[in-house]
């Protein structure tokens, strides 16, 4: 099989959920070397990770925006580069494709509530785009794969779609997310990051669905009553944000126990869940929670959510909340950080849950869906 494969925003500095899910599942397919995968991508700068495998090749396309980019540039190089079967992994897809598609939708948050469609005009953008697109493209998908099996529920209800043709397959933990005991590395990654000896991690995002606004209500209450006793740690939030975000909710006494340290790349991250005593993951919405196994991996306890995907992820290996509730959050950020005996049951726990996750497996299962869809295909042109 010669598959293509789009992802468009691989190459990216700043990579993110999507981007690491698609790397991910390229270095796995890599080793499947009697198919050959042809990756399109934006130009960029950042190869890391790459696998260097002769079954994989690298095709650069530029286009302009995206949205041209996706419609008029991925199909002509479809046509261009022999492809027998296209895979869109970013949620949305060509409307005209020469060959079967399948499209990993990851989510469908962006036609849901509007309290989850604010963020930044570039997020704005987006949501536009994919409501725009996906209500159009599934009709011309031959599977559709998402992440999790709360969300394949929620696409088949929502899109009315016939539930043969949605599969949940889910994401992975990369082998790099671990244990490190290695005192030097960990000492420096302190230092880089300024980060405390011990601290609550949480990966802050300007998406609505990381309920930025509500862990910090969550902590406010904990200093309120005199229970804060770690200092918090946000990654990935710029200042302004904060600032803002404290001032909305009278909170300006919060900014002493709080240590911004920016954008962490993904081979640095695994350091910084392994410094942290306690990761927060109390997501609004989550169509997996990839984050939820990375710091399971690294020994680190979870405080995550009891909605969406994230109880079928963590399953019973992480202290679940209301992430609705600032005083449910609370109560479980206080517990955890109070109680060594269930930080350490949680971390034996989350090290054997996040140990089931593979994406050996999951490139498996992708391979079983395009054998399926172009035995399917072949079929019906003999017929």
């Amino acid at each position: 099989m010669r598959i293509g494969i789009e992802a468009q925003r691989l190459l990216r500095p700043h990579k993110h959920g999507m981007d690491i899910v698609a790397l991910e599942t390229i270095r796995a397919l890599a080793d499947y070397d009697q198919h050959e995968f042809v990756i399109f991508v934006k130009p960029d700068t950042d190869r890391s990770g790459l696998p260097d495998a002769p079954n994989i090749t690298l095709v650069e396309l530029p286009g302009g925006p995206y949205p041209i980019w996706e419609q008029y540039a991925l199909p002509k190089a479809v046509k261009e580069y022999g492809i027998d079967l296209l895979h869109c992994t970013a949620n949305t897809a060509p409307l005209r494709c020469s060959v079967p598609l399948v499209v990993t939708l990851h989510d469908i948050i962006f036609l849901e509530n509007q309290p989850l469609r604010a963020g930044s005009w570039y997020q704005r953008f987006g949501n536009q785009y994919r409501r725009w697109n996906v209500p159009r493209m599934v009709k011309n998908c031959e599977k559709i794969i998402t992440v999790s099996d709360f969300e394949r529920q929620r696409i088949i209800n929502h899109l009315h779609l016939d539930p043969t043709q949605v599969v949940s397959i889910w994401n992975a933990v990369s082998e790099q997310f671990r244990v490190i005991d290695d005192a030097r590395q960990l000492a420096a990654t302190r230092i880089r990051y300024n980060l405390p000896e011990s601290f609550i991690f949480f990966l802050g995002n300007t998406d609505p669905k990381k309920n930025v606004r509500g862990v910090l209500k969550a902590l406010l209450l904990l200093e309120q009553q005199g229970q804060l006793t770690m200092p918090v740690v946000i990654s990935n939030l710029p200042a302004a944000s904060l600032d803002a975000l404290l001032t909305d909710i009278g909170g300006q006494s919060l900014a002493s126990h709080i240590t911004l340290c920016g954008y962490i790349p993904n081979y640095e991250l695994p350091l910084v869940y392994n410094a942290a005593t306690v990761f927060l993951c109390p997501s609004l919405r989550e169509s997996f929670g990839l984050p939820i196994l990375e710091a399971m991996a690294c020994g680190t306890p979870v405080v995550t959510a009891t909605t969406s995907s994230m109880p079928e992820v963590a399953g019973d290996a992480a202290l679940l909340v209301d992430p609705t509730s600032a005083e449910a959050m609370a109560r479980g950020i206080g517990q955890l950080m109070q109680d060594a005996s269930l930080r350490n049951t949680l971390r034996q726990k989350g090290l054997q849950r996040a140990a089931l996750f593979s994406w050996h497996e999951t490139a498996r299962q992708l391979l079983d869906v395009y054998t399926s869809c172009l035995s399917k295909n072949n079929k019906q042109l003999v017929s």
